[in-house]
């Protein structure tokens, strides 16, 4: 049992948390035709949108009901008119997100009473789904964010109906690339299964061209898709910030719903592809045997690198998670493990303690580490404690490939072994290499 501790300080200094309102804009992009919406200032969505276009290298739909002073005092709700109307008018989305910002959330806007107002005004958007979800960026992070964004999806859009014994909702929650959904769903059809993603970013932000240019989400999944939700056999919760909106399913439409906590590592990889086995009846297809024995023979070939190192992580709660379990189960040591936000993992993480802070936090706990594993926000500080970065998380601005990068499932833990692996042989040459001239210099 890990002891959960929170910096005694004001301020945060090298902040390491995105917001909650950038994190359900990220949900909200797994939905095709969609347009995020964020109810708050323009610079609130600017910042936004720099940090999801520079992570994913892609043109990010995102809107704001641009607040001013006056606005902001005297109420949004005629902004939030104005902007839908607008956007209904130029862009023709098929869904919009509403996310509120802390600039909204602290005046106390009723954001689902005015909604329900300018359905009234206009009937002509009755038809219109507009999910709003509550995303004050004072507290949480962006994983809370996601998952506000994912239950206010569910509890608003699926529709009931006949059970469909073949089709399962797959929950994806904000720790899994675009890569690593197109994995999952390979995996999932493999089984004969037939997948609903809620959301599906690995369809809308995968780094593809499209014939024209669309101001609005042109993949991901479906308003169509996202009714029939209510009809599958079987809930598939990936990650345990979608616990709550895998309850929600239940309590609405008795869906039963299993929650998968990493899907990186052996282990967690035979659980899940054991899971797909017992839920479609169907044997597991030869190729994920053949996976496996690649995966068993790559822990073979890296475990001497592995061995007593000393990893610090500084990553949202459910990324956090999966990879001290899988770094553990290499024979590595946890030296530092600092996160965003509460959950209810973070109790029960096999480490002696884990804080929750920012990055100057994270800089004197990792002290004397081997390897720093987060965003590129810890670039600087890898360089000033000269030590190796595994780049993981959002965002991430000085690598190329973030929308196919893939750690989940028996392929994807290969990556993920060969890059810190390769990264530990790097170091170790380079201390060589310092030896050699060092001594040579002392002989001089």
């Amino acid at each position: 049992m890990a002891i959960v501790t929170l910096p005694n300080k004001s301020v945060a200094v090298n902040p390491l948390k995105q917001s909650q309102a950038l994190g359900a804009s990220l949900a909200f992009l797994g939905l095709k035709g969609m347009i995020p919406l964020f109810h708050g200032s323009q610079g609130c969505t600017a910042f936004a949108k720099v940090v999801l276009v520079r992570h994913f290298r892609e043109a990010i739909p995102l809107a704001t009901t641009a607040m001013t002073e006056v606005t902001t005092i005297l109420g949004g709700e005629d902004n939030i008119e104005q902007a839908i109307l607008t956007l209904v008018e130029k862009s023709s989305p098929e869904i919009i997100g509403l996310c509120s910002t802390g600039l909204t959330e602290t005046r106390g806007d009723d954001i689902e009473r005015f909604l329900k107002d300018i359905r009234d005004r206009h009937p002509e958007i009755s038809h219109l789904p507009i999910v709003f979800a509550p995303t004050p960026d004072f507290k949480g992070a962006l994983q809370d964010g996601f998952a506000a964004a994912v239950e206010s999806i569910v509890q608003e859009i699926p529709q009931p109906g006949t059970t469909r014994s073949e089709q399962v909702t797959i929950l994806a929650g904000s720790a899994f690339t675009p890569g690593d959904l197109q994995e999952i769903k390979e995996i999932v059809t493999a089984f004969g299964l037939v997948p609903i993603f809620v959301p599906d970013i690995g369809a809308s932000l995968d780094g593809h061209l499209d014939e024209e240019y669309s101001s609005v989400t042109t993949s991901g999944t479906t308003v169509a898709q996202l009714k029939e939700v209510g009809r599958s056999a079987f809930t598939i919760a990936l990650g345990e910030s979608m616990r709550g909106a895998a309850r929600i399913l239940e309590d609405r439409f008795n869906i039963p719903y299993e929650v998968f906590s990493e899907l990186t590592g052996l282990e967690p990889v035979d659980e899940f592809i054991q899971a797909l086995a017992i839920l479609s009846s169907n044997p597991v297809p030869e190729k994920y045997c053949r996976q496996r024995r690649q995966l068993q023979d790559a822990m073979l070939d890296t475990h001497f690198y592995f061995g007593a190192k000393r990893i610090s992580l500084a990553l949202e709660p459910d990324l956090l998670w999966s990879m001290v379990k899988f770094l553990q189960s290499m024979g590595t040591q946890i030296h530092a493990a600092v996160t965003t936000t509460r959950s209810p993992l973070l109790e029960q993480l096999p480490i002696k303690s884990v804080t929750i802070g920012d990055l100057e936090d994270f800089e004197q706990l990792a002290v004397e580490s081997d390897l720093l594993i987060g965003n590129s926000n810890l670039a600087a500080i890898a360089k000033r404690l000269s030590i190796p970065h595994y780049r993981l998380g959002i965002p991430i601005y000085d690598r190329l490939g973030n929308g196919h990068f893939t750690k989940v499932g028996y392929r994807g833990s290969m990556e993920v072994l060969f890059g810190i692996g390769n990264l530990f042989i790097d170091a170790e040459e380079a201390r060589v290499k310092n030896f050699d001239e060092n001594f040579v210099m002392g002989n001089r």
